[in-house]
């Protein structure tokens, strides 16, 4: 039997009589038990301490994160989402967010322009990829450079924005947490201007979206660099790896990001009906489910929930209480033995689209509509819309057709050997093959021959006499010995095999 006993003042309770039965499953005559309805004041104590605990709580399951999300709208700052959203995180790629920021700020105030000439240094040729692969001394503008690092997440044209704008990576990478101090980025640090593993490159989801914000209204008249859909370098077409521009309605921004410590990081944005939303996934466990789980945050935010009022109110971005602990490292889990396939940024798991998934998606972005059967995993797996890449290559600036040249000389610098050459190499190395042997015996001649010869240099005691020599020498084919060197010509012949 079960007593339940609840303590209150007699002249505040009313009391509710139940028959309660309960003995091993069965039914049977059992004790009274008394129900009390308690006002909601005497049960507010409780509900605080429960709360309480539950406060108490979220640091401890912060502890443990393996993904952190958050959805803001850019305008106000609003906080639509939020999951271990100020856990520290290596923002890998992302930083070049910052170095975009940084740099097209000091465009902005005259210190430099797009169309100013930075030079490839052997620091920069030596970053690892994904990068450009220029060699030391090639020549980029800083509007080329802008594309191929935010497009490719080339490592390499971030270390040439960094030296060309702060004098060094060290210089730069002052002037990016001077930044980030100012634009209130407290949880943020940079040691490198492109986001390669470094134990002070740490920064949270809160940040890099206060980043993201900044970049819209600091920037407004850059911000075509975020969104570029694809590049062409020489005869090289490269797709941004956020796969949301092209597939997801209204995909307008930013930046991807990874390494095997912080796993698969993404910070996006889209517009859809005057309203601009930034969603943030860091840590996701390939570039497919970045993607997925930035769309799926996108599509709850603009969509028009009724009942959104029952939400509690989160705050805005900036206000969100920062949490001290040490970066989560997920090596284990994006680059151990049970990965089956080597990870990077340039994620290419992807499944090929069916035709029907790709003429919806084409529909829709035709129309400009979105189709309401079409889930974010699918516009994922699509092909992105039909886009031109945009062209950049080395050297000057240039325009109309000169732009097309400049690719052509790209593509012919890059381009690999003639077949003719090929060709040649090929056929000695199949002629190498075909006669060993008759290439061993010409060696074990000349071999045979050179051997011999100093030996021969002094004539035997017991020698003929020459004419007896040129008379042996004519019988055997031999070509009569000069006058200088008689006695060692003939002993060279004598000693040639007899066919």
């Amino acid at each position: 039997m079960v007593r339940f006993n609840l303590i209150g003042s007699r002249s505040s309770r009313t009391t509710l009589e139940k028959q309660t039965f309960l003995q091993g499953g069965s039914q049977r005559t059992g004790t009274t038990v008394h129900s009390f309805i308690v006002p909601f004041r005497k049960c507010l104590p409780i509900w605080m301490v429960l709360a309480g605990l539950l406060i108490a709580g979220a640091p401890l399951r912060a502890a443990h994160a393996t993904e952190a999300h958050l959805l803001i709208e850019a305008d106000t700052g609003k906080v639509l989402e939020a999951e271990n959203a100020t856990f520290p995180w290596y923002p890998a790629s992302i930083t070049k967010l910052m170095t975009a920021y940084v740099t097209l700020t000091a465009v902005k105030h005259g210190r430099i322009t797009l169309d100013t000439l930075l030079t490839v240094s052997p620091t920069a040729a030596a970053q690892s990829p994904s990068k450009m692969g220029f060699r030391p001394g090639t020549r980029v503008t800083v509007d080329n450079a802008l594309k191929m690092m935010l497009v490719k997440s080339a490592n390499d044209m971030a270390v040439v924005l960094a030296e060309g704008v702060g004098g060094s990576i060290d210089g730069f990478s002052a002037e990016m947490n001077a930044a980030a101090q100012r634009l209130g980025m407290t949880q943020t640090s940079y040691v490198n201007p492109n986001g390669l593993p470094a134990d002070g490159q740490i920064s949270s989801a809160r940040d890099i979206a206060i980043l993201a914000r900044a970049f819209i209204h600091d920037l407004p008249e850059y911000e075509y660099f975020v969104h570029i859909p694809s590049i062409r370098y020489g005869r090289r077409v490269t797709h941004n790896f956020n796969k949301l521009i092209g597939r997801f309605p209204g995909a307008d921004g930013f930046k991807t990001g990874f390494i095997c410590a912080s796993g698969y990081n993404l910070v996006a944005s889209a517009t859809q009906n005057g309203k601009r939303l930034i969603a943030v996934v860091l840590g996701a466990s390939s570039g497919t489910m970045r993607a997925v789980r930035a769309a799926q945050m996108l599509e709850r935010g603009f969509a028009n929930n009724t009942l959104s009022w029952l939400r509690p109110a989160l705050g805005t971005v900036d206000r969100l209480a920062p949490i001290a602990a040490a970066p989560p490292n997920l090596r284990d889990e994006m680059c151990g033995p049970k990965r089956m396939h080597p990870a990077s940024d340039e994620d290419n798991d992807v499944v090929a689209n069916t035709s029907a998934t790709s003429a919806a998606v084409m529909s829709f972005f035709a129309t400009g509509t979105q189709p309401p059967t079409l889930r974010p995993v699918d516009m994922i797996a699509a092909a992105p819309a039909p886009s031109e890449p945009v062209i950049v290559y080395t050297g000057p600036t240039r325009t109309g057709a000169a732009i097309a040249a400049a690719a052509e000389a790209d593509a012919a610098r890059d381009a690999p050997p003639k077949a003719g050459k090929r060709g040649k190499t090929a056929r000695g190395k199949r002629d190498g093959n075909a006669a060993p042997e008759a290439k061993t015996k010409e060696k074990s001649k000349k071999r045979l021959s050179v051997t011999i010869d100093p030996k021969t240099t002094k004539p035997p005691a017991d020698a003929k006499p020459a004419a007896s020599k040129k008379h042996d020498a004519k019988r055997t084919g031999a070509r009569p010995a000069s006058a200088t060197g008689s006695s060692a010509k003939p002993k060279t012949a004598e000693s040639k095999p007899k066919p």
